[in-house]
């Protein structure tokens, strides 16, 4: 729902809507089922390798128009200020919206509160990027970032993943895949890089906004060994 309480409103240009790389689909199903309501029900826009927010769910209207949407949502939400602006000094009109996300990969095996055993660790999970970029690699680390080594990435069980191949999904998740020996409290990390060679920034602050969207930042989990 728009500010005013008007429906929800979001625009992408029209030869990415009607390029047939692009993908862009009109969905009425998912996984073989009848949409539910929370993923749209009757009908959803999908734009793969763009931030959600412009995949319009419960659609009821398409209009091709000569300039993008004036809804609140893409002029006034889902842009990237730098840390230096606040509500004080904002200015909406100086940032495009948000369309494609940038790479990003999150550790899934293991969670902060994980008590272990000494010995080998599965740090396994899944890295993605936006506008139909492969994932080139996913490095691990055991040490807080001291020294790294590369995760198995595929696509299909058991078949080996190969960024920006033919046989490769370019919209789909790359679920990578370690094991690591743990023999003392340690933090793991994940980050991922992408076919363009984007690699995702080492801490929140340096791409902080005052909307908080887009925290790419490195994947950190901490695991405590038990005595």
């Amino acid at each position: 729902m728009e500010e005013n309480g008007g429906p929800y409103k979001a625009s992408i240009p029209l030869d990415q809507a009607t390029n047939p790389a692009a993908d862009v689909l009109l969905a009425y199903e998912m996984n073989g089922e009848v949409l539910n309501r929370d993923h749209g029900y009757p009908l959803r826009v999908i734009v793969p390798g763009v931030i959600g927010a412009r995949s319009v769910k419960w659609l009821d209207r398409i209009d091709i128009i000569e300039e993008e949407s004036q809804g609140f949502f893409m002029q006034k939400d889902y842009k990237m200020f730098p840390p230096s602006v606040d509500w004080d000094n904002i200015d909406w009109s100086t940032r495009k919206p948000q369309m494609d996300f940038p790479v990003q990969c999150a550790i899934c095996s293991l969670e902060d509160t994980n008590v272990l055993k000494k010995g080998e660790v599965i740090v396994a999970g899944y890295a993605v990027s936006g506008g139909g970029r492969g994932i080139e690699r996913v490095d691990i680390s055991v040490d807080g970032g001291k020294t790294w080594l590369e995760a198995s990435r595929c696509q299909k069980s058991d078949v080996p993943y190969v960024s920006c191949d033919v046989t490769s999904d370019k919209w789909a998740w790359v679920f990578f895949k370690a094991v690591v020996d743990i023999t003392e409290d340690s933090t793991i990390i994940a980050k991922a890089v992408d076919s363009s060679a984007n690699v995702q920034p080492e801490r929140v602050e340096t791409i902080w906004n005052l909307r908080g969207i887009l925290n790419t930042s490195w994947h950190r989990i901490r695991l405590q060994i038990a005595p």
